[in-house]
């Protein structure tokens, strides 16, 4: 029988942030999103005052009082990090790994034995090594492998790992019968409602439902999740995460920006970042697209938004050439007299770096100029860390960069906040 797992880091934002801050553990504990916005990693204690996921941190503020909830600032170099230090330990459980999210990952176990003591071996490794705790849900199907997960982690009892292989199909039914509908990964909150209303509420009803009528009501996509239900297996582990066919960079301001010099300055950072994405998996961009907008929720304050789509003279991954572009294209379509609340850039007809197409007007040396300069750029900024060499044009002084006012240090990338031992 094919045996898929999936490992899920537990709160993960939340796990990071104890990690180096332990008097957090047992503290009812968010991390908020950009611009400290909303609610996006809870602990276990917040989860069980009833705070949902996205729930704007501003209608908290009493509830937090009350409850003493601490509220932490994201720090997505940190979590990435220990990501990446993660999934590299789970690598070596498995030659097929599929790296789903940045706390998620599927393995491939099949005709491995005693999954359930290989299983803990993998949690009590990350929590060793990492410090992060891990659920893991083992089954014949992804689909049934997510619903694994979501069992090892609400009920105690399977002690974080749940393998539905070892299980009946009766004991398997009867757990099943009693998980609602809207936890089958893929199901989304239109679909449950539409299911509720044919009588299908519980995961095994579903999984019972006519594949035909199924498929007649909601199409090929969920005639695949019942057939999942079912232990077939249709959906493969993609081992090599295919490259991205368009990068989106974009931030809302801390602050309403006024001027273009600050857009400017957001502009070429978010080209930056953007540009450092695209050589990362190898590829290069035919065009680029600048929008702007001011904050629609202020509906008294005159609302403005324009984007505007620039091609390349040639594809490139150079820095400096998508700056210059999207700065032409920002300029095109600024305005003043708005307060504009976000900006954003995208790459676009993105290829492949060994798919450029070659004219005979190609000037070869300095594409291999610009590429050496680039991987030189890259090269320091991995090294020393991220935006230790940049464009003057990004700024020092950036007052339009979004708020974080409890954001914790850079415990694994920066020299200088390396996490001390006492």
């Amino acid at each position: 029988m094919r045996a898929i797992a999936l490992i899920d880091c537990n709160n993960f934002y939340v796990s990071c942030e104890r990690l180096f801050q332990p008097h957090l553990e047992g503290k009812p504990v968010v991390v908020l999103s950009n611009n400290d916005g909303c609610v996006v990693s809870r602990s276990q204690e917040v989860k069980d005052l009833g705070v949902i996921m996205a729930v704007p941190w501003f209608q908290l503020k009493d509830l937090a009082q009350r409850h003493g909830i601490i509220a932490l600032s994201s720090n997505y170099t940190l979590y990435a990090d220990l990501s990446n230090r993660v999934m590299r330990l789970l690598s070596q459980y498995s030659p097929n790994q599929e790296v789903y999210s940045i706390d998620e990952c599927f393995l491939d176990l099949t005709g491995m034995n005693d999954l359930t003591r290989y299983a803990q071996t993998m949690r009590s490794t990350i929590k060793q090594c990492v410090g992060i705790p891990v659920c893991v849900g083992i089954a014949s199907s992804k689909t049934l492998a997510k619903l694994a997960n979501h069992v090892a982690k609400k009920q105690k009892h399977f002690d974080s790992v749940c393998d539905f292989n070892a299980m009946t199909a009766q004991e398997l039914d009867a757990l099943l019968a009693h998980i609602e509908v809207g936890e089958v990964w893929g199901v989304g909150r239109r679909s449950t409602s539409r299911l509720q209303m044919m009588g299908i509420n519980s995961v095994l009803e579903l999984k019972r439902y006519a594949a035909g009528r199924i498929r007649a009501e909601f199409g090929v996509v969920m005639e695949r999740i019942v057939a999942e239900l079912n232990g077939e297996c249709c959906l493969e582990l993609d081992e090599v995460t295919p490259p991205r066919q368009q990068i989106i960079c974009s931030r809302s301001f801390g602050m309403p920006v006024t001027q273009l010099s600050d857009l400017e300055q957001a502009v070429i950072a978010y080209a930056t970042r953007a540009a450092e994405k695209l050589r990362g998996q190898h590829s290069l961009a035919g065009g680029i697209q600048v929008y702007i907008r001011t904050n629609p929720h202020k509906e008294k304050s005159p609302q403005y938004q324009q984007s505007l789509l620039l091609p390349l003279f040639e594809p490139t991954n150079d820095t400096r050439l998508l700056c210059r572009v999207a700065l032409s294209g920002l300029q095109q379509i600024y305005r003043s007299g708005y307060q504009y609340q976000k900006v954003g850039v995208m790459l676009t007809e993105i290829i492949a770096t060994a798919a450029r197409p070659r004219t005979l007007f190609d000037d070869v040396a300095a594409q291999q100029k610009s590429a050496a300069l680039m991987e030189t750029l890259d090269r320091i900024n991995r090294r020393m860390g991220s935006g230790t060499m940049q464009l003057l044009g990004e700024g020092v002084r950036k007052s339009w960069a979004m708020r974080r006012g409890n954001v914790s240090q850079h415990y694994t990338t920066e020299w200088d906040e390396l996490a001390v031992a006492r």
